[in-house]
């Protein structure tokens, strides 16, 4: 059976033709509700937890079952779009999102909202890498660059509105409507995709790819036992996170699970004809180095975005509009700068600014702490986030950048793969760990005095993770400049993680 792209597939679509601005179109939509599901919840966390009467564990699944499904999938996400095509799981994974937003929309409590929330994930694991994907394959050479520009930028102002939209819905309609908010946007995207969007899959079987590290010839498929342990490695430690502050033995048993699991899925991953984490790609010092830092990094900004907005609303006072509309800053300022940014590692040399960055990141973390009860936002809250905000324009990129210099171009989109899943692995295991670390009772959301003190306790965590980071760059990573290649098409700082290069890219390298 041949398994080639059709000829419709081919990469030969222009932006300045119709089929090829609905193609871009539709996987800006795409994308972009997945960003919405990841940036509009937080603010609504508070009203969530008064409706529902819930403790604050339940606060934090309702962030991480979402998390967990979307961080333990994405790899085998986009295998299963080049194996069975890109523009199919797309749309099968629009249509999922949008289902398991309504199921969010409408939860009559928390469990049913958590177990919604973890079926958005997993919509959102088929959608992420099928949209650049699509991307990479169905336009011409002249034209890709500019492609991912414009979905890069489309896509970074729908991240920027997310807090904002959320917090307006919250003090309007409700919070529900910040789940139901993604179900018009997905369901308009398959009708554009099914009769704009040509389909494309990856090699076949029979083709030639290349292996992680060794250039030797493989298979493209999809490595189920290593996602099916990694997730539940994931999982397991999440649980055991969240309820290990009430002591009892379920915490322990997920513990001892998690990394029963992660040793399974490290055993599987080394004797895999297909890994979707193949060892091999670890043998390069500096792509080690770089996703340490990535789980430093994200780690700290994940608990920070967590408990800052948080903050905002239960110590400050701010209404969820205002909590929302307070963090812009630090995202604008990320929308704006991220795309130079990315030189600084050419002219530097990936340590300065991989060293600094962390470091002004986790000044801007400190000065938070000011933002206490009556605090001013011009005097207090703004400087801590532009500080912040700065630190981000000046790490994020250069990681990026950093990351695709350190393996052979054949293995970026499994390099950039694995360091997504790293730093959306960093960012649930924060909001999971960090209540716990600080002492945070169930209770603490609903009393100012109380959430205060944690957030005090947390700050000086979050910066002294981004510190390490700092400190393995300065330690680990070349100076030498020039050293670094850009990356293919543009680089995404405004996403707060790394991008996702498809297998096509890789591909296309290869030949």
């Amino acid at each position: 059976m041949n398994h080639s792209p059709a000829p419709e597939a081919a990469a030969s679509l222009r932006i300045g033709s119709a089929r090829g601005r609905w193609t871009l179109l539709a996987t800006v939509l795409g994308s972009g509700v997945v960003l919405l599901g990841s940036t509009v919840t937080n603010v609504a966390l508070p009203h969530i937890g008064d409706d529902f009467g819930a403790g604050l564990a339940m606060l934090q699944w309702t962030v991480n079952a979402y998390m967990l499904t979307l961080a333990g999938l994405i790899l085998l996400g986009g295998s299963l779009g080049d194996r069975f095509g890109r523009r199919r799981v797309f749309v099968v994974g629009l249509v999922w999102f949008a289902v398991a937003s309504l199921l969010c929309g409408l939860a009559p409590d928390t469990g049913t909202l958590i177990a919604a929330r973890a079926l958005q994930g997993v919509g959102g694991a088929l959608l992420t890498p099928g949209s650049l994907a699509i991307i990479e394959a169905s336009f011409h050479p002249d034209d890709r660059p500019r492609a991912i520009g414009l979905w890069s930028g489309f896509g970074g102002i729908g991240a920027a509105l997310g807090p904002f939209l959320g917090g307006w819905l919250v003090d309007g309609p409700g919070w529900r409507w910040t789940f139901l908010l993604s179900i018009l946007p997905a369901l308009l995207c398959v009708p554009v995709a099914l009769r704009h969007v040509p389909e494309s899959v990856g090699a076949s079987p029979q083709d030639a790819v290349v292996t992680a590290g060794t250039g030797s010839r493989g298979r493209l498929g999809f490595d189920m036992p290593g996602a099916v342990l990694g997730a539940l490695a994931l999982a397991l430690a999440t649980y055991a996170l969240t309820e290990a502050r009430d002591g009892g033995p379920s915490a322990v048993v997920a513990a001892v699970g998690s990394v029963a699991a992660g040793a399974g899925f490290l055993r599987v991953e080394r004797r895999s004809g297909d890994p979707m984490m193949p060892p091999a790609i670890f043998a390069s010092r500096q792509f080690t180095a770089v996703n340490v830092i990535t789980l430093c990094v994200y780690a700290g900004t994940g608990g920070f975005f967590f408990l800052t907005t948080l903050q905002l609303q239960i110590v400050v006072g701010y209404s969820a509009l205002a909590a929302g509309a307070a963090m812009l800053p630090c995202t604008v300022l990320m929308l704006l700068l991220s795309s130079h940014s990315g030189t600084l590692a050419q002219r530097l040399g990936p340590r300065t600014p991989l060293t600094v960055g962390p470091l002004v990141c986790g000044a801007g973390m400190l000065m938070t702490l000011r933002a206490g009860p009556g605090a001013s936002y011009l005097q207090d809250v703004l400087p801590a986030l532009l500080v912040m905000g700065t630190g981000m324009v000046v790490m994020v990129a250069p990681l990026t950048v950093t990351l695709l210099s350190s393996v052979d171009a054949s293995n970026a989109g499994l390099a950039s793969g694995i360091n997504n899943a790293a730093a959306r692995a960093a960012g649930l295991v924060a909001v999971a760990a960090l209540p716990l670390l600080v002492g945070m009772g169930p209770d603490a959301y609903r009393s100012g005095p109380a959430f205060d003190t944690s957030f005090g306790r947390a700050m000086p965590l979050c910066a002294g993770l981004l510190a390490v980071g700092a400190s393995v760059a300065f330690g680990t990573l070349r100076q030498t400049a020039g050293a670094s290649r850009p990356p293919h098409g543009r680089t995404h700082g405004w996403l707060m993680e790394p991008p996702l290069v498809s297998r096509f890219a890789r591909h296309q390298a290869a030949d």
